[in-house]
């Protein structure tokens, strides 16, 4: 028995001296050492990463020179590091003592945050809606002005152009049109205070990311001055630890005319003259000629832009600095736009607890000829020549019935000092920021935000004696016009952020802030300039009148107090809440009247992350949310309650004169506050691996007591008053996807992005017991910007039975409009067409959107960026009677048109010659209407990026070269097929035309400067 026990004690020895032997080999083999490395990205070290032991909560950070050292881990266990913007990478230390890591930027992670306003949040934890887009999209279209890179790129954000001048801004609508008389612009900011000045105030190469607030649960926290939704401008800044950088970004290109205005060849006037049967020739003209006027004037121009950057930090802070030059010259001569900006950030810590920063915004331009039209060239007859038998130019020629001044290409730049036309504008926009980390309470923090703006405006024109007349003696004349815009800004923000647990975060923001801007701008014009080189410079030494017009100079000062509380809560990252208070107080409306406050709420469930999901491998993330809030629009010029006076000069006598003032408007003193209340729904998805991305959202904004003047009867005495009354609704779907076809980073890879969205638009209420203002256009039930004309539906032909009914004196081959009366027993009109078959037109588009794509190979990537339109309504003045090119008679240059003859009875347009209203055939406006549908490629670029390998030997980091073609080509547009020219608006409705046939509010086209389709060549270098 003894014998068996010590036996088996023997084996149980064994057994445990095995054990013991197995324990210490594994332990010599992992047994702790010390690691350290330095952490650098491809511009240098990286200070402040996280280097985690995994599976551990133990950890280090790098310094200032991103090195780090970490004792007492296992040889055989694996090192984390991460740091925000970058690729999280892990690393097996395999019994390494040194362990040196290059992390690589991480772009998702990096557009993941969104900026919304006073801080940032993680896209999954979004409940607001919120559209973004990096800087480096924006570039895909090289351009001078922010709004064009823009257009088409993000859902609900629609960019339409006033302009095709260089430089003109364009008009941005977020979610619709809301106000009747106020301002529907967007809100901007720019690196998180209010900007008093405009996109075209901003370099393009300065940004780094760009969010747009739509819904008012995103865009409470700015109060009144996020009533139409709110522009988030964050531009580039340094990095604490990061050596100097360098870059430089600039693009040439060559501008050609996209598409002349189709205007009729010197045979084709000769026709038409023949077949209306109305106007001889001219002096100047004779059949066998045929000149074409917009040859001599249009000329292949350029663009040009250059941007050089620094940026770069030390221990304990980071700077930014970028010097940009752009000039944009158009195809008409001496016209174009030229920018200078000089843009800084600084930021620096103090101690532990303490940061303080500023970032300045600086630009000076010129506009120069901008008010040279191209009218008087389209209007010139095609056979008539401009040329003197020597081959010198003519200064008039005879036409018809009219004499022109001969404007060409040679005859503008001839003029010298003769002519000018010019605006010069200065702006600084200025933040200083100072923030306190209170020491004991981790997470709160106080920030102070000092905003001081200027803005001044200096323009001047000149044109001198018989320029541009025909006579020869008409005076010269000249005016100035100047304004000076000051602002500034005081905001206080304490803000607590905290996570506890690792499943309740919550952030908590409290503001109190005041603002005030004044504004003052005068006008002086004069006849009899003695001098060309006075030009504008001494209107003091004007031979005849000099004119102060009262209604041309300008003076307001207002200011505006807010309070503001937003709390975010989010749990587990399942569930978010957002709720904002908010309270503002302008000087621009009536006393007690003044203060309104408003709230905004928005939830959010994240299903992706729940439990019952985890099996569902196909999609990655799904989240729905929902959100509702109110915002306010104080969209009235201030000292509106206090009404207006109006001047009216009286002649007693020859030597007696008097000043009398009259009420022009009255005062109101229950002027208040216009505003809107917002539901919002929305769903944000990921499918496939990431591959797929999207969102979908739908919105309905209902806008309350709008501030509209209201026009008196000519019996009260007075002209108008402003009032809260009215409603509109606007209400709508965005839908936004994004996917990666392939990616193989060392062969083919394919992305692509599409945005479709729609807005339905309408006016619920005017003033009381009122249905329509059919001098504004505006009619309950309908959308704000509509057309009320005639419908036309074809032209009258020799079968019409009712001709002589409808239309009494009319003519076979006149256009034919929609009769809405009454029909006799036997179906016969009872009376002729008149005011009252006017109509109601939509001009809104359907729905609209724009889509990218990018493909790549190795070094090389192709990019195409898109826009497309369906319905609405394009209004061309070219055609339509406002633009007194389409006369039909033959009195001057006609537009190119497929006109009625009884050999072509088919034809769009009426009979040469026939019934007119004024000097255009009868119901001509209708011919200016056209399907708004298209798609345009809007710019193709290829690219090429040099490997780092072979560039570096020289010093440099980064190498890109690139060639794009802008406003490559249309497809699926009715007006392209008919005109040849890009059909996208140029113009508002009051100018450009011959006669002010619309609203200013609708953007048509007109006699603007030529669109232009441009070829750039491009560079990218950092070093």
């Amino acid at each position: 028995m003894k014998e068996v026990l010590l036996l088996k004690g023997k084996r149980s020895w064994k057994s445990l001296l095995l054990i013991l032997t197995v324990m210490m080999t594994c332990a010599a083999t992992a047994q702790n050492i010390t690691v350290s490395g330095t952490v650098t990205d491809e511009v240098g070290p990286l200070p402040g990463v996280t280097v985690l032991l995994q599976g551990t909560s133990r950890g280090v950070t790098t310094d200032f020179d991103g090195e780090y050292v970490i004792e007492d881990v296992p040889s055989n266990g694996v090192l984390v590091y991460s740091y925000v913007g970058f690729a999280t990478q892990m690393v097996n230390i395999n019994g390494r003592n040194e362990i040196d890591i290059v992390l690589q930027e991480d772009t998702e992670a990096l557009e993941e945050v969104v900026v919304i306003g006073y801080g940032t949040q993680r896209r999954e934890a979004v409940t607001g809606s919120v559209s973004s887009i990096g800087g480096e999209e924006l570039r895909e279209i090289p351009s001078a002005n922010i709004s064009e890179a823009l257009q088409g790129r993000l859902p609900g954000v629609e960019l339409s152009q006033t302009s095709s001048q260089p430089g003109a801004p364009q008009q941005i609508r977020i979610r619709g049109t809301r106000s009747l008389s106020g301002s529907n612009d967007p809100l901007i900011v720019l690196n998180g205070v209010p900007f008093a000045g405009s996109l075209n105030d901003i370099n393009p190469n300065d940004i780094q990311s760009m969010d747009i607030l739509k819904d008012a649960s995103a865009t409470a926290i700015y109060g009144s001055r996020g009533a139409n939704g709110v522009v988030i401008i964050t531009t580039n800044t340094g990095r604490q630890g990061q050596e100097a950088q360098f870059s430089y970004d600039a693009f040439y290109g060559v501008k050609t005319v996209f598409g002349e205005y189709p205007m009729m060849s010197g045979p084709d006037l000769v026709a038409l003259r023949k077949a209306a049967n109305q106007y001889e020739n001219g002096a100047d003209e004779m059949d066998d000629v045929n000149t074409d006027w917009q040859d001599l004037m249009y000329e292949n121009s350029f663009i040009t832009n250059h941007n050089l950057g620094v940026s770069g930090g030390t221990e304990s802070g980071s700077y930014s600095a970028s010097l940009g030059y752009t000039k944009d010259a158009a195809v008409l001569p001496e016209q174009y736009f030229e920018r200078i900006s000089f843009n800084a950030t600084l930021s620096q810590d103090i101690g532990d607890y303490i940061k303080v920063g500023f970032n300045t915004n600086n630009n000076y331009s010129v506009r120069n000829g901008m008010n040279l039209g191209i009218y008087d060239v389209l209007a010139a007859s095609p056979i008539a020549s401009p040329y003197n038998e020597d081959g010198s130019l003519k200064r008039v020629i005879s036409l018809a019935a009219d004499d022109m001044w001969v404007r060409t290409r040679g005859s503008i730049e001839g003029l010298g000092d003769s002519w000018i036309d010019q605006s010069r504008e200065f702006g600084t926009f200025n933040n200083f920021f100072g923030e306190l980390e209170i020491p004991g309470v981790e997470g709160l923090k106080y920030r102070i935000n000092l905003g001081l703006n200027y803005r001044s405006t200096h323009g001047g024109s000149y044109t001198g004696q018989g320029v541009f007349s025909v006579s020869e003696s008409t005076l010269s004349n000249a005016s100035i016009n100047n304004s000076i815009t000051t602002r500034y800004l005081v905001e206080n923000l304490l803000t607590y952020d905290r996570t506890f647990n690792d499943s309740h975060r919550i952030n908590v923001v409290g503001l109190y802030s005041t603002e005030e801007s004044k504004f003052n701008s005068s006008s002086i014009a004069a006849l009899g300039i003695p001098t060309d080189q006075f030009q504008f410079y001494n209107l003091g030494q004007a031979t005849d009148e000099i004119i102060i017009d009262p209604a041309n100079q300008g003076y307001y000062r207002s200011g505006l107090m807010s309070y503001m509380g937003r709390i975010m809560y989010e749990y587990e990252n399942k569930y978010m809440l957002s709720a904002t208070l908010r309270s503002d107080g302008s000087s621009r409306l009536a006393e007690g009247h003044k203060w309104h406050t408003y709230p905004a709420v928005s939830v959010g469930w994240n299903l992706g992350n729940e439990a019952f999901m985890e099996n569902v491998e196909w999609m990655n993330s799904l989240k729905i949310r929902a959100g509702y809030g109110e915002t306010s629009n104080q969209a009235v010029a201030p000292y509106s309650t206090l009404g207006l006076l109006a001047t009216r000069p009286y002649n007693f006598g020859p030597d007696n004169y008097a000043v009398g003032y009259y009420v022009s408007q009255l005062p109101n003193p229950e002027l208040g506050w216009e505003y809107s209340t917002t539901y919002n729904f929305g769903v944000d998805f990921s499918l496939f691996n990431y591959r797929l991305t999207g969102t979908a959202e739908y919105y309905i904004t209902n806008t309350n007591d709008i501030l509209y003047n209201v026009v008196l009867p000519g019996t009260s005495g007075v002209g108008s008053y402003t009032a809260n009354i009215g409603e509109t609704q606007n209400k709508g779907f965005e839908l936004s996807l994004n996917g990666v076809i392939f990616d193989n980073p060392d062969g083919f890879s394919w992305e692509a992005g599409l945005n479709l969205y729609s807005n339905e638009n309408e006016l619920v209420a005017l003033a009381s017991g009122t249905s329509q203002d059919v001098s504004n256009n505006w009619f309950e039930g309908h959308p704000i910007n509509v057309i009320y004309d005639y419908e036309r539906i074809g032209l009258w032909q020799e079968d019409d039975p009712y001709l002589d009914i409808l239309e009494p004196g009319g003519n076979v081959g006149m256009i034919k409009v929609k009769y809405t009366g009454e029909y006799d027993a036997n179906g016969v009109p009872v009376r002729q067409i008149g005011p009252d078959d006017r109509k109601v037109i939509d001009v809104n588009p359907d729905f609209q959107g724009g889509f990218n794509t990018r493909l790549s190979y190795k070094n090389f990537d192709l990019t195409a960026v898109g826009a497309f339109q369906s319905g609405g309504v394009l209004i061309s003045t070219l055609y339509g009677s406002s633009g007194y090119l389409n006369m039909l008679n033959g009195r001057r240059g006609n537009v190119d048109v497929d006109y009625w003859t009884p050999e072509n009875t088919g034809a769009r347009y009426p009979k040469p010659g026939g019934v007119t209203s004024g000097d255009n055939p009868k119901y001509g406006s209708t011919l200016g209407y056209f399907d708004a549908s298209y798609l345009k490629i809007r710019t193709l670029t290829l690219g090429y990026n040099f490997d780092k390998e072979t560039i570096g030997d020289l010093g440099f980091k980064d190498l890109r070269l690139y060639g794009t073609v802008q406003n490559a080509f249309v497809l699926f547009s009715p007006y392209h097929d008919e005109s040849g020219m890009d059909p996208v608006t140029n113009s508002y409705g009051d100018e450009n035309s011959a006669v002010a046939g619309y609203p200013g509010r609708l953007l048509t086209i007109g006699t603007n400067t030529p669109a232009t389709r441009n070829y750039l060549l491009g560079v990218n270098l950092t070093f």
